[in-house]
């Protein structure tokens, strides 16, 4: 067989570790992965000691568009995406508007992202407290599931279920549940402030661990399965663990921000840094990376939740007033490399939190991994370079970050979506994605 592309690497990053291999594409698919001295037939590109990793999946990022366009849009959403390495993102049902709780909400999704995208896009449906009769229609018509808020969301389109109100919405439709879970009856009025450490105590530990519990007495009820998005309290995990041991199916993200950042060390009036739940101290850090390495929690994706610059609330610096959001699609994997490669993790470990595990969750069959017969999205990426977050480099819409002036390791050198070089300067080659035809 003569292939399309042949990829040759000394880092070739596959489930089963890091090896020296040939990556063969054909027909936009991975064809064969061969030995590093094998001689397959077909134009070889050796990309030498820079690692070949399966695209980065990230199942948690708030496009905005329609409605909120100049928040981000698909465009500048998925330039950032591939800017990254990350070649499949899943759209979240807010902040949009509408949001999508509807099917024609979702088709207005679709025809805002037809032709747009640079890299493939999925979308999760909405479960809010007036559409549970259109939940099955929204999973017939291709939504990889549904996000549910316990709490205010901050947009009035997309209202909370209330917590008698989860078992009606787990019981509408066989599908996958993604919950904001933190207690309203917990979270107290923020003052108005510069310090960071009087906003994180309006949101404490308490309300995600109360949350949570009510999510898992739930799934553990009607055996729904359910995805706690974005933890940022390592005081939850036991519960979660335990849940996990009695066959609860339940499974866990968390974020490159309450994994690489500090309350400690948020400047006062750093605005760029609010985020709900917040981030939170060094040592509740510590533990999160503890249970990311025990498999308690499954994954990281970026929860990116960008606003326009003013909703930051620059001149005041008031973390209560300012939107809660983080920008990181484009830097997410370098930020989590630069903090796994310091605790003695591997490759191999991010490739699982970031691409693998995420595809798995979500249900995307032939995304995340470096096996026959998946996707040939890859990345080649440079884990011992180094370079300095630039804001002028970021590809979002507005290029508001808390990890500008960092200094981080690993460089995104070249992504390939189904087998074709891409860019974020050049064509969109990136294709809508549904649950019932992915």
């Amino acid at each position: 067989m003569t292939y399309d592309v042949i990829l040759r690497s000394r880092r070739v990053v596959t489930a089963q570790g890091e090896r020296p291999a040939m990556v063969c594409l054909a027909d936009g698919r991975i064809a064969a992965v061969t030995g590093y001295d094998d001689v397959p037939a077909g134009p070889v590109t050796d990309l030498g000691d820079l690692a070949l990793l399966p695209g980065i999946v990230d199942t948690h990022v708030h496009v905005n568009e329609p409605g909120r366009t100049e928040w981000e849009g698909f465009t500048s959403a998925t330039r950032a995406a591939i800017a990254g390495g990350v070649t499949t993102l899943v759209d979240m049902p807010l902040n949009s508007v509408p949001p999508t709780v509807t099917v024609p909400a979702l088709a207005a999704k679709r025809r805002a992202a037809e032709g747009a995208i640079h890299a493939d896009v999925g979308f999760w449906g909405g479960a809010v407290p007036d559409n549970v009769a259109d939940l099955q229609a929204l999973h017939d018509a291709g939504v990889f599931g549904f996000k549910c808020f316990l709490v205010d969301s901050g947009v009035p389109e997309f209202p909370p279920l209330a917590p008698d109100a989860l078992d009606t919405a787990l019981g509408a439709v066989d599908a996958l549940f993604l919950v904001h879970a933190e207690s309203p009856g917990a979270i107290t009025v923020a003052p108005s402030s510069r310090r960071y450490a009087d906003f994180v105590a309006s949101r404490p530990p308490a309300a995600e661990a109360e949350a949570i519990g009510w999510v898992l007495d739930a799934a553990l009820r009607t055996g729904a399965r359910v995805h706690i998005l974005h933890l940022s309290s390592a005081d939850a995990v036991p519960l979660i663990a335990a849940a996990k041991g009695v066959g609860v199916s339940v499974t866990v993200e968390t974020c490159p921000h309450y994994l690489c950042l500090a309350a400690e060390d948020v400047p006062d009036g750093a605005t760029e840094y609010k985020c709900c739940p917040p981030i939170r101290d060094h040592g509740n850090s510590d533990r999160l990376w503890a249970a990311l390495d025990a498999g308690v929690i499954d994954c990281v994706v970026s929860d990116h939740s960008p606003s326009t610059p003013a909703l930051k609330r620059p001149p005041s610096g008031d973390f209560a007033a300012a939107w809660g959001g983080i920008s990181s699609l484009q830097i997410g994997l370098p930020a989590i490399w630069s903090s796994a490669r310091d605790r003695g993790h591997r490759l191999a470990d991010v490739v699982r939190w970031m691409a693998q595990r995420p595809a798995e969750v979500a249900g995307l069959d032939t995304k995340g991994r470096i096996a026959v017969g998946f996707d040939a999205d890859l990345v080649a990426f440079a884990p011992d370079e180094s370079f300095v977050v630039d804001p002028a480099t970021l590809r979002h819409r507005h290029p508001v970050s808390p990890y500008a002036g960092r200094t981080m390791h690993g460089v995104v050198h070249a992504v390939w979506l189904r087998g074709q070089p891409v860019s974020p300067d050049g064509p969109p080659r990136g294709r809508l994605l549904s649950r019932s035809a992915r």
